[in-house]
């Protein structure tokens, strides 16, 4: 760092002092909106100036301005002139190294666009801008930045701005940043943060991984049944800016029993003196500590829900899952889906950062596996080999055969694979599937065979029993690999696999084999190569 950085950062830094608490915070946010207010009082004071005094010179300006720039523009004089968004600014500014520009942005966009910046920097520079940000802003941007870097960089800010950033966070977000952490790392930091703070995280922490337990937050706007309406109004208006979301509070008994849910609009619009038990809506979904993530995702797509209540065995509301973690689950379980049909090992970091050497051990698992299944390939052409010296010319049908068979099959897997995640499908309906898959197959195989048929007799120049036996193979390989890509997935879910395995590589590898031993059967019946 050079020495204007570092007279630069002081400033800022002693301007603001360190990342504030949350007591501070919320001071600093009333203490802006006052002063907004106040320059708004003094405005409308007797000796504020009349704005429509200066109406109309101020239009006649504009006019003229215009004028002159649709001359310019004809002429041919005015350059032409890109837009650059915040971000493009941002980034300019920061190649620039303007600490007080960067810190002025940054206050007027949106946190998530200031942590895709902060993203892109090497990890000294992340620190150095990071450290500017106001102080409102730091814990939110802190929260938006990556996970791998979130962990990296708590561990370079001093304890006092480490224990401020986990203060301000959502739990849900600091148990997150914990997770992965070594324990030690974890004991030394929740140390020095607040005891309903450590709690609560350390709660978390104890759900299993992929659990709605693990997602929730404990942020949640509860209210007493007898809660008069004002009263309500009220108790938000004190406890809801630390809160996840208010849009829907939670109506609690003394047990904590979730007895329903009153919307923020409900209260709004209901009599001041009503009772939240008569407008509270009792028929709540809700979801277990338990419940499995991609269940999660399913209810709230089902339902429809921006957020959703999280229940333990005796119906105790202990927290909420809101959407926008809903949207983390869904991308998270489609790329583990996506790499476990492409025969890769699921992993959770970006593929940019993942090493050499990490990428090698997902990887080669599956491939040794493939290869070595692959070799009764190899072993049904080796079997076969005196039969075909005596008709070299099936050998170059061969490969088109295997790669019909595995693409055959990849349709129907993909299909059910699909159908299966989003539960339009049981093994119950497995002959069902079957039935239908049957007769697709009927009529693609017999639209290949036909093509196929005119161009072994007028391209190839084949005999016609060897067209015979190339045609015939394709309507049974395609019948079996979709049955075989059909059947696959519904049994590994219904033995507790994930039907994603069951997809193209090994599904391919099956019906490779399967295709050989078909062509050779009907090349034997047809051609006697086996006599």
């Amino acid at each position: 760092m050079t020495e204007n950085e570092e007279k630069d950062i002081a400033e800022l830094l002693s301007d603001e002092g360190d990342i504030l608490s949350e007591d501070e915070r919320v001071e600093d946010t009333d203490e802006s909106e006052a002063g907004v207010n106040t320059g708004s009082d003094e405005a409308e004071g007797p000796e504020a100036e009349d704005p429509s005094a200066n109406a109309a010179p101020m239009a006649m300006e504009v006019l003229e301005a215009d004028a002159t720039k649709a001359q310019d523009k004809e002429a041919g004089d005015e350059p032409e002139e890109e837009e650059q968004s915040q971000v493009d600014i941002m980034k300019e500014v920061i190649e620039r190294r303007d600490f007080k520009e960067f810190r002025r942005m940054a206050s007027e966009m949106n946190e998530a666009d200031v942590a895709s910046v902060l993203e892109e920097l090497e990890e000294a520079d992340i620190l150095k801008f990071f450290r500017v940000l106001p102080k409102n802003i730091a814990a939110d941007v802190f929260a938006y930045l990556p996970i791998d870097l979130q962990q990296s960089m708590i561990l370079m800010l001093t304890e006092g701005e480490a224990t401020n950033i986990i203060e301000n966070m959502y739990v849900d977000d600091a148990a997150d940043l914990f997770d992965e952490m070594p324990a030690n790392v974890v004991t030394r930091l929740l140390a020095k943060t607040s005891a309903e703070t450590r709690r609560t995280i350390n709660q978390l922490l104890k759900y299993p991984d992929d659990s709605a337990g693990s997602l929730m937050t404990t942020e949640y706007e509860a209210l007493k049944l007898h809660l008069k309406v004002s009263e309500a109004l009220e108790k938000i208006r004190k406890d809801g800016i630390d809160k996840e979301t208010i849009n829907t509070c939670y109506v609690l008994d003394k047990n904590r029993t979730l007895l329903g849910t009153v919307t923020l609009r409900s209260l709004l619009f209901a009599d001041p003196d009503t009772e939240v038990g008569d407008i509270m809506t009792e028929n709540v979904i809700s979801i277990t500590t338990l419940t499995d993530q991609e269940d999660v995702a399913r209810d709230f797509q089902k339902y429809d829900f921006s957020v959703m209540p999280v229940v333990d065995s005796e119906d105790r509301l202990v927290g909420i899952i809101t959407v926008d973690d809903v949207v983390d689950i869904m991308q998270q379980e489609a790329t583990e889906d996506i790499e476990k049909m492409a025969a890769i090992s699921p992993t959770d970091a970006p593929y940019i950062k993942t090493g050499v050497f990490e990428t090698w051990k997902k990887r080669i698992p599956w491939l040794l596996l493939l290869m070595i299944s692959a070799t009764f390939t190899g072993m049904i052409i080796a079997h076969f080999e005196d039969a075909l010296s005596k008709y070299t010319i099936l050998t170059a049908f061969i490969p088109m055969l295997m790669d019909t068979g595995g693409n055959a099959g990849s349709q129907a897997s993909v299909s059910i694979i699909r159908a299966l995640s989003l539960d339009e499908l049981n093994f119950s309906d497995l002959p069902r599937t079957a039935w239908k898959e049957s007769r697709v197959s009927l009529l693609v195989g017999a639209t290949l065979a036909v093509t196929n048929f005119v161009k072994l007799m007028v391209v190839d120049n084949v005999t016609p029993q060897v067209a015979a036996v190339v045609c015939l193979t394709l309507v049974v390989t395609v019948f079996v690999a979709k049955l075989v890509g059909c059947s696959l997935p519904m049994f590994a879910k219904k033995l507790g696999f994930d039907p994603a395995v069951m997809a193209s590589p090994f599904i391919t590898t099956i019906v490779d084999a399967l295709s050989l031993l078909i062509y050779f059967e009907f090349a034997t019946l047809i051609l006697g190569i086996g006599a």
